[in-house]
């Protein structure tokens, strides 16, 4: 990765270059010595990753870090002298955007490469939340027909792989609709996943790769740290940015792609999971006439992100995950909805958006 340095302290500095220089795929783009050289820097040339001191005169790096994160995203690791003695500090830069924190390594003496091990640890972590994803060709089938059809698109986390082995397997083989998921899990559990739910799902399950179409009689999966996206009505892509949410890969961001390029009718779907993400994109999807369905609290897990959907009304409907695949499929069909199992839509909304005591979390 390519890294830059913020610290007024040219010894701390000469440290930090000697650390990274155990690791040499690394190489430091530049030094700044003050907060606002720093957002300078960055705005002239955006590095992989930023190693940012705290306290420094004139614009601090809390400040730094906002203002970085604002104007030039990327990833900012805090590096300071004593992190029980700056306690709020790295709070603040975390509220910001900030990644991780370490201390500053101390390279005196002949264990120079042991000092630097915490901080390359870190710094590695970084690049495998950040990196870009290697090219490599899709196993999807060819589309057989053109974008602009049906886009079932869905988001879930915890509890999500059973929830996605129910509704897939309840979807028929011949709907006519492209579905993409994106599933909270670290990159190297996404492969093994993709093949667990080939058990249940009536067509394949792919990762998505870089220039995948979605397109009927296939399932493609988010797969790396990076965020799935559209770059075109016609392909997915991954994007390290926004670098600052703690999902990544975020279903917020993938359905506002979704909304802002698939060209036609979308059926947004929100699972089981813990946290807010995807509530205020499923929003954003009916807000502009696709419907939108939510996972109940029954039958969640977790009922955090689709209890998140429920109270932004977000959700036209809000289902037990037993009615899920059936309501997709008579929305791709353009059929009326079957009515849910146990209760009228209407009634289900109203239950969910309400506070009660026993709803899981």
């Amino acid at each position: 990765m390519r890294i830059g340095i913020v610290n007024d302290l040219p010894m701390a500095v000469e440290a930090l270059r000697r650390a990274l220089a155990f690791a040499p795929q690394h190489q430091v783009a530049w030094a700044a010595g003050s907060g606002a050289e720093a957002v300078a820097a960055c705005a002239l040339d955006t590095p992989d990753l930023v190693l940012m001191d705290l306290i420094m005169p004139g614009m601090d790096g809390v400040e730094a870090t906002r203002r970085i994160m604002a104007e030039s995203p990327c990833a900012v690791l805090v590096v300071t002298a004593s992190i029980g003695a700056n306690t709020s500090r790295v709070f603040e830069a975390m509220g910001h955007g900030a990644l991780d924190v370490v201390e500053t390594p101390a390279l005196g003496g002949d264990n120079g490469r042991a000092a630097a091990d915490g901080l390359l640890r870190k710094v590695d972590t970084i690049g495998k939340l950040v990196g870009k994803p290697r090219a490599r060709a899709s196993n999807a089938p060819t589309p057989v027909r053109s974008p602009g059809g049906a886009l079932v698109a869905i988001g879930a986390s915890s509890g999500g792989p059973t929830a996605l082995a129910k509704l897939l397997g309840g979807l028929p083989a011949d709907l006519d609709a492209g579905v993409v998921i994106v599933q909270h899990i670290d990159a190297q559990f996404a492969p093994g996943m993709a093949d667990w739910l080939c058990q249940f799902s009536p067509w394949p399950v792919h990762i998505a790769a870089e220039g995948d179409r979605p397109a009927a009689g296939v399932v493609l999966l988010a797969g790396t740290q990076n965020h799935l996206v559209f770059r075109s009505p016609e392909a997915l892509a991954y994007s390290r940015e926004p670098v600052a949410l703690v999902h990544r890969p975020s279903v917020d961001v993938f359905f506002d792609s979704a909304n802002r390029f698939w060209r036609g009718d979308i059926v947004g779907v929100l699972l089981t999971g813990m946290g807010r993400d995807g509530a205020a994109g499923l929003k954003a999807l009916r807000e502009v006439g696709h419907h939108t369905i939510a996972q109940d609290a029954a039958s969640s897990a977790v009922y955090g992100m689709p209890k998140a959907a429920a109270e932004l009304r977000a959700a036209v409907e809000v289902l037990s995950l037993d009615d899920i695949a059936a309501h997709v499929t008579a929305r791709v069909r353009s059929g009326p909805a079957p009515a849910p199992a146990t209760a009228s839509i209407k009634h289900a909304v109203a239950a969910q958006a309400a506070p009660t005591g026993t709803a899981k979390r």
